[in-house]
């Protein structure tokens, strides 16, 4: 089992930026990220796979960029022009499938406790 941690959530205005980490205890194959709203069903958001392609919701793509660190142990995202409805739990996702790694496919992999992101005015 491969153990994540996410880090750099926060407030954000509408039109704003964050930039999410995780730090993952080894490289995988593929990892990913996803989001869950209260009272909403799981949402993939990205994946990215060690040689690096990746996969974007359609909603995300072109707003949100997903990469990762040279040693594949660390995840990002790049989140810009944020919306109110992108308000969510974000949970990074590491050893997913090779064969699988897709964001619809982002919660198959080992998750962390996640990271509270709040667009707000």
């Amino acid at each position: 089992e491969v153990h994540v941690v996410e880090s750099g959530g926060g407030l954000v205005q509408p039109g704003g930026s964050l930039r999410l980490s995780c730090a993952a205890s080894d490289s995988t194959a593929c990892m990913a990220w996803f989001r869950q709203a209260p009272g909403k069903q799981r949402e993939g958001v990205a994946a990215i796979s060690r040689g690096g392609i990746t996969s974007y919701a359609p909603s995300m793509k072109g707003r949100f960029t997903i990469s990762q660190s040279n040693d594949k142990k660390t995840l990002y995202l790049q989140m810009n022009s944020l919306k109110p409805e992108d308000t969510a739990m974000y949970y990074c996702a590491a050893d997913l499938p090779p064969d699988a790694c897709y964001y619809y496919t982002a919660h198959f992999g080992d998750w962390g406790q996640g990271t509270q992101v709040t667009v707000s005015s």
